[in-house]
């Protein structure tokens, strides 16, 4: 549940902002009738992102043995690239991504007006929606193959939660009711979803040892499931959250270590240090 909520949080509050500065920029020009537009490209887009969730998860489901590995492994190896480039975009983009939606809304409202604001809502939140729904359905497959239910309610639950928090920090942000460093809160998300990453690219890893296709080298590096089983509930939870193995591969281990080297390395370079420089430089000024 963890992780399917850490990613909704993120994924969500994303969308909403999104969301909040076309409905702020729509009412700065006076155009609060393209509003309905607005909504309806926002539901929409919700509506592909649900049902892009649900065929990724049944087909999955519906697969055995060596295809159902193979699919889980190239799923968890896309899902940790994906979450990858967007963790390192957003903190990019999270500084003049106002700007360039605002002149977005602009030139829809000049144009053709409410198809143009309908598409620029639909595109904005699908590409999150849908990102999201790969997230969630590698997260699935990371959890508890033994109790699918179990799975599936815990998964659904901490989407809905993630997605609930994001609607309510979204909504306390644009009533100017709070104040969230946003910042720092994609700082430390960022963090943690490389973590998730690493665990992904570690569970793809191990997929692909399953079926042959990348090498184990050494089958087990090391057996530690008789001080935390893999198969117990806090087993279950950091399986799913960091991609714990008790008996991993040595393949599964550079794997994991190396993408949470270098991720975290890169990430650090594009976000606290321009940060650090600025402060000294406004200290120096």
């Amino acid at each position: 549940m963890l992780p399917s909520f850490l990613l909704s949080l993120r994924e969500g509050l994303e969308a909403a902002l999104i969301i909040g500065i076309v409905f702020g920029a729509l009412q700065k020009i006076r155009r609060t009738d393209l509003a309905p537009a607005l909504w309806m490209g926002t539901l929409a887009a919700l509506g592909v992102s649900i049902l892009t969730a649900v065929i990724l998860t049944l087909f999955g489901m519906s697969l055995e043995e060596t295809a159902e590995q193979i699919y889980e492994g190239i799923t968890m190896l896309l899902a940790a690239g994906i979450l990858t480039w967007m963790i390192f975009w957003m903190s990019k983009q999270s500084k003049t991504i106002k700007s360039e939606l605002e002149d977005g809304v602009n030139k829809a409202a000049l144009t053709t007006g409410k198809r143009a604001v309908f598409g620029l809502a639909f595109l904005a939140v699908v590409r999150e929606g849908v990102e999201l729904a790969l997230f969630i359905t590698a997260a699935f497959f990371a959890g508890s193959s033994e109790n699918v239910t179990a799975n599936i309610i815990l998964t659904l639950t901490g989407v809905v939660l993630g997605l609930g928090t994001a609607v309510l920090l979204g909504w306390s942000l644009l009533a100017a009711t709070a104040r969230l460093n946003l910042r720092r809160f994609f700082q430390v998300t960022g963090y943690l979803l490389i973590l998730f990453a690493a665990g992904l690219v570690a569970h793809g890893i191990h997929e692909f040892n399953e079926v042959g296709w990348i090498p184990s080298v050494i089958e087990h590096v090391w057996d530690v499931n008789a001080i935390v089983d893999e198969r117990s509930v806090f087993g279950e939870l950091l399986k799913t959250l960091f991609g714990y193995n008790g008996n991993p591969s040595l393949t599964e281990v550079i794997g994991y270590f190396t993408y949470l080297a270098v991720a975290a390395y890169f990430f650090t370079r594009t976000t606290v240090q321009p940060a650090a420089k600025k402060v000294t430089a406004q200290a120096s000024a």
